[in-house]
């Protein structure tokens, strides 16, 4: 059964989601557990914490938040299970649907992604 990964990005600063929002997702998300969809995820704190590890021209250099001139950031993730793409898709726009509803004041991104079963080959040097 194919796996996917679910990633929502937003702009940063837009504040807290209404509870409204909370109390669809919290029901939205139990449905989907139940059928076996929704296999974890979770919400992600701001970028004033944040850490990357940036790899350019064979050097690793840590860059620590926070970034004034981040716009968008992922805000939440999941790793979902569905038989289909299809089904995949549509569920995933059911989820963005949910946002369009009860903040649609906000800008987001609901990405969805299939996650490989095998890895990449390996390039040929």
């Amino acid at each position: 059964m194919p796996r996917f990964m679910g990633l929502v990005r937003m702009e940063e600063g837009q504040g807290n989601p209404p509870q409204a929002l909370f109390d669809a997702m919290d029901i939205y998300i139990g449905e989907q557990a139940q059928k076996g969809h929704f296999l974890d995820g979770g919400g992600l704190f701001g970028l004033e914490d944040t850490v990357n590890f940036v790899v350019r021209t064979g050097e690793v250099t840590r860059v620590d938040g926070p970034y004034a001139e981040a716009r968008e950031a992922v805000g939440g993730w999941a790793l979902l299970q569905y038989d289909t793409l299809e089904e995949a898709i549509a569920n995933q726009e059911e989820f963005a649907a949910l946002h369009a509803k009860h903040w649609p004041e906000c800008t987001m991104v609901a990405t969805l992604r299939q996650i490989a079963d095998e890895p990449p080959a390996a390039a040929d040097a």
